[in-house]
Order: C-alpha cells, then sequence, then structure tokens
C-alpha cells in the first residue's frame, strides 16, 4: 500500500512539474512589419482599395492599436529605433542611410549598438531576419553580425521586386553575409523563407523579425517586368505613373497579406499558436497610392500621417480577441516588449528609451501618461498624453485622400518651415485646430522638454565613419 502511494505520488509530483515546465516555456516572437503602409490601407482601418483578410484576421483574433506610431516618418531610423529600443539618434542614425555612393551609404548601424536578437539569442532563442535590413550596405553591418542567426533579404531602401536591383544598380540579395542570385518576387520570397524558418525551428523558442518590402516603391506586381538592371541607376519605365501605381500597389498589398495568411498558418501547424506573440506594423506613413486614413501629411513628414501607423498584437488566450487599445505606443516598445515575455534581460548601463507593452497586452492596463519625441528632417515633434506640438514641420506632401482641408483655420507658411502648431489629438486627430496661442504656456514647457531631449540623446550618441 505504502509503495501504490508513493508511486502515486511520484506521478502526480511528475504531472505537476510538466505543467509548470510547459508554462514556463518561453513563447515564440514573431514581429511583421511592413514597409510604406498607411494607416488607413488594411480592412481593419477602414481600407477598402483592397482586401487584407489576414491582416484583419489578426486584428479580430487580437489587439487593434488605434495610436501607434513609428519613431520616425522613414524607413532607416525606424528600423534602428525598433532593433535597439532607443531612440535612434542615440544610435547615430537619425536619417536615411541612402543607396548613391555619393552620399551615406558607408553608414550603418554601429556593432557597439545592442539589438533585440543579441539578447534573445543569450536566453536560448533562434533568430531569424527576412526582407528587409536598410541599415547599412557594407557586409560588416549584415544582420548576421547583429545577433541574427539566418538572414534572406536585401540591405538596402528597396530593390527592384524581381530583379533585385538597389537605386543605385547594385545586385543585393543576400543569404547570410554572401550574395545569392536566388529568382522570385520579392515578397514571395520573404514569405518562403519566413515559413520555413517557422518549419525548421523544432521546439527551440525562436524570434522571427519579418521585414517586407511592400508596399514600398517600385510599384510592381507579382507579373509585372523588372524596372531595374545592373549598373543602372534609372528606370526602365515610369513605374510611378497614377493608373500603374494603383493597380501595382493593390497587387502589392494583396500578395504581402497572403504573406502574412502563410506565415500564420505555419505556426498554427506547428502547434505552438498560444506560445506565440506576434506584432504587426508599418515603418511609417504611406506614400504615392497609399492611404494615411484621413490623417494630415504622410511619409517624410511629422503630421499624424506621417507616423501613426497600423499595430496589431496577437496571442490566442494572453490577448483578448477583437480588443482595442488608444493607448500611445511605438515602435521603440517592441524591443522591452519581446525582452519582458522572453525574460531576458538587458545589460547593465544599456538604457531603453521605450516601455514594456505587457500589461496593456495581457491585462489592458494603461500605460499612463506618456512623453514621445520624434524629429527629422530640421523638424521635431512631441507627444504629451494627448498634445501635441510640431516645429518647423514642413509643407505636407501631396497624398490621395490627404488634400481636403476647407475647415483649417490657420496658416501654414507655404515653405512649411516656421511652423509652430499645438493640437489635443484627442478632439483633434486630424490635426486641423492651431492651438499654439490658446496655451502659450504650455507651449512653453513643450519646447523645453523638447530641447532637454535633444540635448539628452545627442549626448554619447553613436558616431557614424566619415568615410
Amino acid at each position: 500500500m505504502k509503495r501504490l502511494s508513493f508511486w502515486l505520488g511520484s506521478v502526480v509530483l511528475l504531472a505537476a512539474l510538466a505543467v509548470s515546465l510547459h508554462a514556463a516555456r518561453k513563447p515564440n516572437l514573431i514581429v511583421i512589419m511592413t514597409d510604406d503602409m498607411g494607416y488607413g490601407d488594411a480592412g481593419c482601418y477602414g481600407g477598402k482599395d483592397f482586401p487584407t483578410p489576414n491582416i484583419d484576421r489578426l486584428a479580430r483574433e487580437g489587439m487593434r492599436f488605434t495610436d501607434f506610431h513609428s519613431s520616425c516618418p522613414v524607413c532607416s531610423p525606424t528600423r534602428a529605433g525598433l532593433l535597439t529600443g532607443r531612440y535612434q539618434q542615440r544610435a547615430g542614425v537619425p536619417g536615411v542611410i541612402y543607396a548613391p555612393f555619393n552620399r551615406n551609404r558607408h553608414h550603418g548601424l554601429q556593432m557597439k549598438e545592442v539589438t533585440f536578437a543579441e539578447l534573445l539569442k543569450k536566453r536560448g532563442y533562434a533568430t531569424g531576419v527576412f526582407g528587409k535590413w536598410h541599415l547599412g550596405y557594407q557586409e560588416q553591418y549584415n544582420p548576421t553580425y547583429q545577433g541574427f542567426d539566418r538572414y534572406v533579404g536585401y540591405v538596402s531602401g528597396n530593390v527592384d521586386f524581381h530583379s533585385h536591383i538597389d537605386g543605385a544598380g547594385v545586385f543585393d540579395w543576400w543569404h547570410q553575409n554572401q550574395h545569392n542570385k536566388e529568382e522570385g518576387y520579392t515578397t514571395h520570397l520573404i514569405t518562403k523563407h519566413a515559413v520555413e524558418f517557422i518549419r525548421a525551428s523544432g521546439k527551440k523558442p525562436y524570434c522571427l523579425y519579418i521585414a517586407h518590402e511592400a508596399p514600398h516603391d517600385p510599384y510592381q506586381g507579382p507579373n509585372d517586368p523588372p524596372v531595374r538592371k545592373e549598373g543602372d541607376n534609372k528606370l526602365i519605365y515610369n513605374h510611378r505613373e497614377p493608373k500603374h501605381a494603383a493597380r501595382a500597389y493593390r497587387e502589392m498589398m494583396v500578395e504581402m497579406d497572403k504573406g502574412v495568411g502563410e506565415v500564420m498558418t505555419a505556426v498554427r501547424e506547428s502547434g505552438q499558436a498560444k506560445n506565440t506573440f506576434v506584432m504587426f506594423f508599418s515603418d511609417n506613413g504611406a506614400t504615392g497610392p497609399g492611404s494615411c486614413g484621413g490623417l494630415y501629411g504622410q511619409k517624410g513628414s511629422l503630421w499624424e500621417g506621417g507616423h501613426r501607423v497600423p499595430g496589431v498584437a496577437w496571442w490566442p488566450g494572453k490577448i483578448e480577441a477583437g480588443s482595442e487599445t488608444d493607448q500611445l505606443a511605438f515602435t521603440i516598445d517592441v524591443m522591452p516588449t519581446l525582452l519582458d515575455f522572453a525574460g531576458a534581460k538587458k545589460p547593465k548601463g544599456l538604457r531603453l528609451d521605450g516601455v514594456s507593452l505587457r500589461t496593456l497586452l495581457l491585462q489592458n492596463r494603461p500605460l499612463g501618461k506618456r512623453r514621445l519625441f520624434w524629429e527629422y528632417n530640421q523638424a521635431v515633434t512631441m507627444r504629451d498624453g494627448d498634445w501635441k506640438l510640431i516645429l518647423n514641420g514642413g509643407k505636407a506632401p501631396k497624398a490621395r485622400n490627404n488634400l481636403a482641408r476647407p475647415n483649417i483655420d490657420w496658416d501654414r507658411p507655404a515653405d512649411g518651415r516656421d511652423t509652430l502648431a499645438l493640437f489635443d489629438l484627442r478632439k483633434d486627430r486630424e490635426e486641423r485646430r492651431n492651438l499654439a496661442e490658446q496655451y502659450p504656456q504650455r507651449v512653453a514647457a513643450m519646447k523645453a522638454a523638447i530641447k532637454a531631449w535633444q540635448a539628452d540623446v545627442a549626448q554619447g550618441a553613436t558616431v557614424q565613419p566619415e568615410n
């Protein structure tokens, strides 16, 4: 009888231990970032121009953000902020790293910077990135030296979707740190390698960063011809012609959405859906045929259309299905969130500017009032809760769905260079009513905060090589 009791007790103990180990298993982490996708492009954000059923499903099964932002209105800086969890100014990437050899093609994310991939590897994660890097063209800046076990994609700001030639006429498709003449439509290749990575992961936890090229130009659908050839930095035909661009943009969005669906199918088929966290967003606002959902401005500007982007978080059984949040968050919060979910610690002395979204995502608890900053191309803006101050904002680019501003009741300088405007975004998300003259003390306080922030991020900022 004693032996039976001992045996039963052992079984119960082992079962409890197994449950405990299963509960403690580190979650898989997937980050999906699109390129130049506007706030109003997806169906779950009111888009009606093309179907996005897979992105919409993510939103139905997860949490949709209505006040989520990229940390910059252009590509390279947002990616630097995403990977380091710090304002990109600290990382020495405040602007675009351009392809032409007579510009700053020699710049990149320096090795001293610490990425989420590096810290997750220390926690036993397999790490992979597929798609756009745009944080350095030289091999020394390759993702495989920044904590990623597996890399397939391109290192420039954009490539021909078919010939994989960058804007300077250089072939740009990599497997690890070597060029690879892999044929195929960029969106399809990114999806293919991401799915293979998931299927090959086995039981080891993984962090997968999918950086889509779509819907960034050149505007090419899967059946369009190449528009670039090696050694030539000129387009073969005008891919920006309105009718062509609108049709190609639709196809690019559709194919990218299908890719999201294929990735999620692979997650479900792996049997690990309930142990997988997914975060989906864009790197900045829309341009060209894209829609910023009625927001003013677009890519490259610090008006809302330039950096308020779609953001969706998914984790079945953890994040409430169909939930929505108006909490202010941005892409720099992603790294602290990943580290929090993985139980990874940042190195002593490493300062992160983002915050973990864990309690917001899992318990729907408010993040509290936040102060966030954006700076790009001599313009700077600040959020203090619902208040937004924009200085030297620049003339908002003309974009479809953004042109009609008959109710604007303040004058913007023709060149946009001396703009000072204050908005209460809770009541005026479209930035129509400038309240700067009504709240001079608030303007003064926010200007002082901006000045202090600029001094802070400049102190000890990473320096780029001169040559």
